[in-house]
């Protein structure tokens, strides 16, 4: 161990494996004596076969229109069944408020009328859209899935830095990190009991079919996608491919008296459910953008016939908007009648005149972002920022202080981190993943662990040079009830992955789902265009990237 971890400072951060007196925390134990028993060679070896299986297999990402393989590393980020069980309940309390809000907006707008937000706060967001105002899903759901980003204080204390129930990507990175680390420690997994997370597109499909409109008993489903230059076009074949759902993009769809078909070798098929993976801007041309070749022209319509579900609701991005995010802990309690479970970090709303008038003057010690930005880009961090950059951003700040919030630069906790040939500590984020289907929000074991490579970096995304990494949940010991935030439905795929380790799965095998294979099963003919028309619709596609991976 002298080699891999010789030296390992543990700062001011909080370190997920190495507690302050220099001790392994108890969840770690069994990572730290695999790692004991490696050199920095062995860990070397690894890393390079998981980067190059990573990109035969296509787990890529795009950055600026190059596909690179996503970076992970060696080390899980590994998580005790106590404090999941917390977490969990905290996503989970918290896609239920969200969802009791964005039914609200869309409605009778109560919450605004009570007063317990600001009308012109809703109104003015930039994803708060009136041409769904009035639609109300068939089961009652908007947010199918959401994902749900949380830190780790120096104190140790979880806080939610911010919602993702629009478009949020990155789960499939969780299933092939689950399988790529299998392969590379099957050691680790056999010396204890890890929740499975290949459970989730069976998970998923089961909400999307319960989403159907009322009278359809066997639901054809989709998954729509912008194309293969979107940078979670990986993610968008993957979750099709497990679901055993078509992959389609939007000149595959046609609009018809109020309903949605899908264009076959076989002639048109009716269109139930639709889990889209486009922007809002994008979907409608006939309600958004007119230039749009992304999406399906009167798509609006269809969903407000009730024709078709749309997953996720359009207009649900007004609930990732920065500013409405400060607002969350009181929606928990007016909807729910609950005291939040996770809390927020601190945040200042720079509306109000004597908080900007503060954050004006303590710029360089505060990190400052939009409120609709997305893969860490627009950020400033104060601390880091040059004179001119400051004053460019008080310049911005006062021409429009409800596009910002303020927040502490807070020092995210660590996990040691493969940097050459040594363990080093590297910032890291975590984001849940949750599914809904109208009768209990189930949030998958673990989620994607971003990690910021470069050091004392904090921004995570892997647009900004970030990785990810494995995140284990550790089963309760077999004595022990579950808590009561599990439903009684959660052990019906909660099978450790301990039993995988010795099967030790190729990396290129795609995630173990026992969804049978029988949605949409003719194949979808994709008629050719014009070439202006491809270049025009490649450039839609790299803007349309909602909520991607690096976000």
């Amino acid at each position: 161990m002298a080699d891999v971890l010789s030296n390992y400072p543990v700062g001011e951060a909080f370190d997920e494996m190495i507690d302050v007196e220099g001790s392994v925390r108890p969840s770690y134990r069994a990572v730290y004596s695999a790692l004991s028993r490696s050199t920095s060679h062995d860990l070397r070896v690894i890393a390079e076969s998981l980067a190059n299986n990573y990109t035969q297999a296509g787990v890529t990402f795009d950055v600026g229109g190059v596909e690179r393989p996503f970076p992970l590393d060696l080390v899980p980020r590994v998580i005790a069944s106590p404090e999941w069980e917390i977490i969990e309940g905290g996503v989970a309390q918290r896609v239920r408020a969200l969802e009791a809000f964005l039914s609200d907006i869309y409605s009778g707008a109560r919450v605004i009328s009570d007063g317990v937000i600001p009308g012109q706060l809703v109104t003015s967001s930039t994803h708060f859209h009136r041409a769904v105002w009035g639609i109300q899903a068939g089961n009652g759901v908007r947010i199918h899935v959401a994902g749900v980003d949380l830190i780790r204080n120096p104190a140790g204390d979880v806080r939610v830095l911010e919602d993702n129930v629009r478009v949020p990507s990155g789960v499939s990175y969780v299933m092939t990190n689950r399988n790529a680390m299998i392969t590379a420690m099957p050691e680790a997994f056999a010396n204890q009991r890890i929740r499975p997370v290949a459970g989730y597109p069976t998970r998923l499909l089961t909400a999307l079919r319960k989403a159907a409109p009322p009278g359809v008993e066997e639901p054809t489903v989709v998954v729509l996608t912008p194309g293969v230059y979107n940078s979670a076009y990986f993610e968008h074949t993957l979750l099709a491919r497990t679901m055993g759902v078509e992959l389609v993009e939007g000149r595959d769809l046609e609009c018809r008296r109020g309903k949605v078909f899908m264009r076959t070798t076989a002639g048109l098929q009716r269109v139930d459910v639709i889990y889209r993976r486009v922007d809002d801007e994008f979907l409608d041309p006939v309600h958004f953008r007119s230039d749009s070749m992304l999406g399906v022209p009167g798509l609006v319509n269809a969903v407000r016939t009730g024709g078709v579900t749309l997953a996720n609701a359009i207009g649900n991005g007004v609930a990732d908007d920065k500013l409405i995010y400060t607002y969350v802990p009181d929606l928990i309690k007016y909807y729910l009648r609950e005291e939040p479970i996770i809390p927020n970090v601190d945040t200042w709303r720079l509306e109000d005149d004597q908080a900007r008038e503060e954050v004006l003057d303590r710029v360089q010690e505060l990190v400052i972002k939009p409120v609709d930005g997305s893969g860490g880009k627009g950020i400033v961090i104060g601390p880091r920022a040059t004179k001119a950059e400051l004053d460019e951003l008080r310049r911005r700040v006062k021409e429009d202080p409800r596009g910002w919030i303020a927040q502490p630069v807070v020092q995210l906790s660590t996990v040691p981190t493969l940097i050459e040939d040594h363990l080093q500590p590297r910032h890291v984020d975590l984001r849940p993943f949750a599914v809904n289907n109208g009768e209990d929000v189930w949030v998958l074991p673990g989620g994607l662990t971003r990690v910021a490579l470069p050091e004392g970096e904090l921004v995570v995304n892997s647009s900004q040079g970030g990785g990810s990494k494995d995140t284990w949940v550790l089963s309760p010991p077999p004595h022990r009830s579950p808590s009561s935030h599990r439903s009684a439905t959660d052990h019906s795929d909660d099978t450790d992955d301990q039993a995988k380790a010795s099967e030790m799965p190729p990396l290129h095998r795609p995630a173990e789902t026992e969804v049978p294979l029988t949605v949409a099963k003719v194949p979808v003919t994709v008629m050719p265009k014009m070439v202006e028309a491809q270049r025009q619709q490649q450039d839609q596609q790299q803007q349309a990237n909602p909520r991607s991976p690096e976000c």
